[in-house]
């Protein structure tokens, strides 16, 4: 039997069911009309939001990763919540265009960017997170044809990398940023050009739990971030400092300790370098802000034992859940937290698999789990399900379709 990870807390049952937002999963379904459904809590949101300024110093703002969970009514409840948003393409830039978001407050990263995304960011005023001398001279290029100067800021690949990192976004070869010692010339070159100097973007790495390691990678960036201002000679506007906060998803992971990194970041703003005294200080958070606002439901649709083990088929799977499936960068699978959503809270009485409807054997949900008993017609709840899940899984395979998503 293995353990399932730890299930976010302010999730509770009504009449014997999970509840999301004081309602049944049940009657969400039912408002659906269908599973698979993704349920993106409102209460956590707002929740998540408020930890974090309470914790934060006061300058630090937040700014939202939209590629987290670019779902439309999230970024839209995120707006009055968070004070930027960062994007990754021009599909995103036009999610936020659409609910009336100020340009001015998105910043766009990624070391792929197309001319005509460029363009479209360019024109409305966004800052460009310039990933690569080439892309700073097609932005100037373009900014040139089309009459506007470019509002930029360089991303830089920092020597160093965020310990303890589920994702190493920087330290060494990186497809990601410029490497720390060629940004002070680049930096003075699109000043020179004419650009909208917007400051740096430093992001170390992310999904880590350790304290520690946050603590001193947001020592690192700092230090680095003022000893490139004093090089490029100009004010630095803004520091974009990364995220990397991350949440529990496994048996035996704990929760970042906030208040700790909050206290540690406090001290060291308090006592700043000259060349970061005026900058605005920003720290850019996805999945520590959606991830376990959300709950991944779907449906028994079978039962079935083979050879000794029991099954619970459900019309989910990982292509909506990839994540959750063991197929998104974990070495070792793992169970996400998860339960009988129909019986929550219920004392297991078997033990189960749960996969999903696709055909292969890579599509499991959970593995040898301690769970109520559950029939066909009982809903599954995969929690954690509100960061990277129905973006970033292959809902195209098979042409099962992509499942609902809703905000309550």
């Amino acid at each position: 039997m293995k353990p399932v990870g730890p299930i976010p807390a302010g999730y509770e049952a009504i009449e014997g069911e999970l509840a999301i937002g004081g309602r049944r999963v049940s009657d969400l379904v039912a408002e659906a009309g269908r599973t698979p459904l993704f349920v993106y809590s409102r209460a956590h949101l707002d929740a998540r939001v408020a930890e974090l300024r309470a914790a934060l110093p006061a300058r630090v703002g937040l700014n939202y990763a939209v590629k987290a969970n670019p779902h439309l009514a999230v970024i839209g409840h995120m707006e009055p919540l968070v004070d930027g948003f960062d994007i990754a393409s021009s599909g995103e830039l036009g999610l936020c265009l659409t609910l009336g978001i100020d340009p001015a407050r998105i910043s766009f990263a990624g070391p792929g960017k197309r001319d005509d995304e460029l363009e479209a960011a360019i024109a409305v005023g966004v800052t460009l997170n310039c990933e690569s001398e080439g892309e700073a001279a097609r932005a100037l290029a373009i900014g040139q044809r089309v009459g506007k100067a470019p509002r930029m800021a360089i991303r830089v690949n920092p020597s160093f990398e965020m310990k303890g990192s589920g994702m190493k976004m920087g330290g060494g070869a990186k497809q990601f940023g410029v490497d720390a010692e060629r940004v002070p010339a680049l930096a003075r070159a699109v000043i020179a050009q004419g650009a909208e100097w917007r400051g740096l973007h430093i992001f170390t790495g992310s999904q880590t739990l350790s304290a520690d390691a946050i603590i001193e990678a947001q020592a690192n960036v700092l230090e680095l971030a003022a000893n490139l201002a004093d090089a490029i000679g100009h004010g630095l506007p803004k520091l974009n400092m990364g995220g990397g906060l991350g949440i529990p998803y496994f048996p035996g992971d704990t929760p970042v300790d906030l208040p700790r990194v909050g206290a540690a970041l406090a001290e060291r703003v308090a006592h700043l370098p000259p060349a970061l005294a005026d900058t605005e200080l920003c720290m850019e958070l996805g999945r520590y802000l959606v991830g376990e606002a959300g709950v991944y439901l779907t449906r028994v649709i079978d039962r079935k034992t083979s050879h000794g083990v029991t099954y619970l088929v459900t019309d989910g799977g990982l292509h909506h859940q990839l994540a959750a499936s063991g197929n998104f960068g974990t070495v070792v699978r793992r169970n996400y937290p998860s339960a009988i959503a129909t019986h929550y809270g219920a004392e297991p009485t078997e033990e189960v698999s749960i996969v999903g409807c696709l055909c292969t054997p890579l599509d499991r949900l959970a593995d040898n789990v301690a769970m109520p008993h559950a029939d066909v017609g009982d809903l599954v709840a995969v929690f954690c399900a509100g960061a990277y899940g129905a973006s970033a899984s292959p809902s195209a395979f098979l042409g099962h379709g992509p499942a609902a998503e809703i905000l309550v």
